[in-house]
């Protein structure tokens, strides 16, 4: 978590910006001197970005990093916290509503997403990490729950982040010692799918959004929240909500996608599942 010395004066549409280039959505927490934490401000913005981004045809992948050298250092605590707790518990409602309200969004997303951590990844910045589908980090990257360091707990979802992605003595230690964790250490720990040279993460992260592109987007979406849904059910129950999500994929144009991907594997020949995707153009070709 992040302490600015005084409220930042950049408008709230500079606090996110974002390019898109070749299908992927580059989405940035734009508040590099206050290391990216997340004031009121950005998470405003941010909710209006991920919807404007949601549907746009010339957008498959959306990547979400930060400018400079942090991703996010986690919630403001000058205009996250101090300032909306002298407001009032309705201000303070208020900026919890606006930060959970992007996050819950990115976890549901319609398309993949990918956090490319190229820094310091603290706190509150737990949130959108375990929102994003895959992750991936620079080795220099620090992940850190410093609230212990200051006498609170790690809120906000912090705490349920660790015990999801990390082993229990693993999340418990991570919470309780106030320990930062290198980009290599957390992906050793399953915070990230993987972690590499600084200059070789875009390059990585861009090798995976070309994959992704190339998969079925109605298969990647049904995929990415049955992954999320299922880890909370138990297996009889994980079986039956699968079978039902394949057969809201088929309403979806999934049969007629499958039928042509099955005639590429079988009949034509072009292609074998476990080397690479079908070619979807055929299906709208047809």
């Amino acid at each position: 978590m992040a302490m600015p010395s005084q409220p930042d004066p950049r408008p709230e549409s500079e606090t996110v910006r974002f390019d898109i280039v070749d299908g992927v959505a580059w989405v940035y927490f734009n508040r590099p001197d206050k290391r990216n934490c997340m004031s009121p401000k950005l998470n405003r913005r941010m909710l209006q970005v991920l919807e404007e981004l949601e549907f746009r045809d010339d957008v498959q992948v959306l990547v979400l990093t930060g400018e400079g050298s942090a991703w996010s250092a986690g919630m403001d605590l000058l205009e996250y916290f101090r300032m909306s707790e002298a407001e009032g518990i309705h201000a303070t409602r208020r900026s919890q509503r606006e930060a959970y309200s992007w996050w819950e969004r990115l976890r549901w997303y319609e398309k993949p997403t990918v956090a490319m951590i190229n820094g310091w990844c603290f706190g509150g910045a737990y949130g959108p990490l375990f929102a994003c589908d895959l992750a991936f980090c620079s080795d220099d990257a620090q992940f850190g729950l410093s609230e212990i360091n200051w006498a609170i707990l790690p809120g906000g979802g912090a705490s349920k982040v660790a015990a999801e992605l990390m082993g229990f003595r693993d999340a418990m230690y991570h919470a309780m010692m106030g320990e930062n964790l290198t980009g290599k250490q957390a992906a050793e720990k399953g915070m990230v799918n993987e972690s590499l040279p600084a200059d070789k993460l875009r390059e990585r992260v861009q090798q995976v959004a070309d994959v992704l592109k190339k998969k079925d987007s109605h298969a990647l979406r049904a995929t990415k929240w049955a992954v999320r849904r299922v880890r909370e059910m138990t297996y009889d129950n994980a079986e039956d909500y699968l079978i039902r999500a394949q057969e809201a994929l088929n309403d979806f144009g999934g049969w007629e996608t499958r039928k042509e991907a099955t005639k590429q594997f079988l009949d034509d020949k072009t292609f074998k599942p476990g080397l690479g995707a079908f070619d979807k153009n055929k299906v709208k070709a047809d």
